[in-house]
């Protein structure tokens, strides 16, 4: 007989799948906005047509991908009410404002000027299309910085009191900038960046496969090495001081991504495991003596907190714990990959094939770190819908397993063609390349463009 937990389990299951799929969109739009803002400068800089033709190629992929983020947004926005009803009606008068906002000063900007960008080119003035596209890209960030403040809210509140039966804001300043947000944001905008950056410089690698002589594939394909060499170094960084804030304010989530199931001192760095949550302990462990004390708290003799102090408030380990080597290891060897491909193409060399076809592997890795770092997160956070405010399973609604295994079975399938007709179109777009026909430089911008979209 199902049971309410079972229902829970769905639930989170259907929400989890609803949001990974998502966050794959959004972690392009959010840096491609920007590298179009760059190519439309690029070219009013210097009329060279493979810009053009660079910058008409890109905007569609941006279109296809923001159009996808959009839809999948949506229905995300309503599995709030259906899956997890009781979280409007406890915290609602936080999380409904923040989602106005985003939708007030972020989203109608993007759609407003994105119509500009997309369809004013020979209808409009170079500069009302470049301050287009310039909106559309600090449209994405402020998107990005409402929804993220709201999440980073439900991992770290702060400035909020509870009253009249349900939580609401003694201070926004407080909610908004709680005591993860700066990172959080930080972490995500760099995740965002380099993503984009192994896509373009993927996509890029894939078109000069089939057309070794396309300039405009090679200029792309350097800008996105180029881009990734230099933020990996700083994401690094960024990811280290945002794992030593979650130590203070999360610490039974670092517990779970370490896999430490008991306080003391001289804490050994798990490099692999197999958790064994059951007997509280790791099977097959490898690990580096006073590692994790190094790291966390840069003292070899350091102690650290475990699992066993939280009762069972703590996270589910395996999953937390694969997921955080997973998007490190990945992020390595994206470092390996950029720095590398950057040396290697220096001085405009030309790539040879076989490097080619790995940057066109290469292209997704920036998902698969995005979404692990996404399951840390989240998975991390639990038991609590919000740190300390609201448990999950108080916030779940009274939809049967039943119901909830059909919905999650038609979001499983219906997910699944979307994702493979988006890849289809997109390497078919990028394959194509931006045409072997530019329009020729010089004169007036806007006639040069009409030129080119003929």
């Amino acid at each position: 007989m199902p049971s309410m937990e079972d229902a829970l389990i769905l639930a989170r299951a259907q929400f989890g799948i609803n949001i990974g799929f998502h966050i794959l969109f959004p972690a392009i739009t959010i840096a491609l906005a920007w590298y179009l803002v760059a190519f439309r400068i690029a070219y009013q800089r210097t009329r060279n047509p493979e810009w053009l033709a660079t910058y008409r190629l890109w905007v569609k992929i941006f279109a296809l991908t923001f159009t996808m983020g959009v839809v999948t947004g949506v229905v995300m926005s309503f599995q709030f009410g259906t899956n997890w009803p009781r979280y409007m009606t406890t915290v609602g008068a936080i999380a409904g404002p923040l989602l106005a906002y985003e939708v007030l000063t972020a989203f109608f900007l993007e759609a407003t000027f994105l119509g500009v960008m997309l369809f004013g080119m020979n209808r409009v003035p170079d500069w009302v299309h470049i301050a287009s596209a310039l909106l559309v890209a600090f449209g994405t960030t402020v998107s990005a910085f409402w929804i993220l403040a709201l999440n980073s809210w439900m991992q770290t509140p702060a400035g909020h009191v509870f009253a009249d039966g349900q939580w609401v804001a003694a201070s926004w300043m407080g909610v908004i900038f709680n005591p993860s947000f700066p990172y959080r944001f930080t972490h995500m905008m760099l995740a965002s960046g380099l993503t984009t950056s192994f896509v373009i410089a993927g996509l890029s690698a894939w078109r000069l496969l089939r057309a070794p002589s396309d300039g405009g594939a090679a200029k792309t394909m350097r800008a996105g090495l180029v881009t990734a060499a230099v933020l990996i170094p700083i994401q690094i960084f960024v990811g280290d001081q945002h794992g030593l804030d979650t130590l203070e304010h999360q610490p039974a989530k670092i517990a779970a991504m370490e896999a430490i199931w008991h306080t003391e001192r001289g804490v050994p760095l798990v490099l692999f495991a197999i958790p064994d949550e059951a007997r509280g302990r790791n099977d097959y462990s490898i690990e580096l003596p006073y590692g994790a004390s190094l790291i966390l708290r840069h003292r070899a003799d350091a102690q650290l907190q475990g699992l066993d102090a939280f009762g069972k408030d703590h996270p589910p380990v395996a999953p937390v714990f694969f997921a955080f080597r997973a998007m490190v290891g990945v992020g390595v060897l994206m470092l390996v990959v950029s720095w590398w491909g950057t040396w290697a193409t220096r001085r405009r060399r030309a790539a040879p094939r076989w490097m080619l076809w790995m940057l066109a592997l290469f292209t997704f890795a920036g998902w698969v770190a995005t979404d692990a770092g996404w399951i840390v997160t989240e998975i991390g956070r639990q038991p609590w819908l919000v740190t300390g405010v609201l448990r999950t399973a108080d916030a779940a609604g009274d939809i049967s397993p039943a119901q909830l295994g059909a919905s999650l079975t038609g979001y499983i399938l219906t997910y699944t063609m979307m994702f493979v007709a988006y890849i289809v179109v997109l390497t078919h777009i990028a394959g194509a390349g931006a045409g072997d026909k530019p329009a020729p430089a010089g004169g007036p911008g806007g006639a040069a463009i009409a030129k080119a979209t003929e």
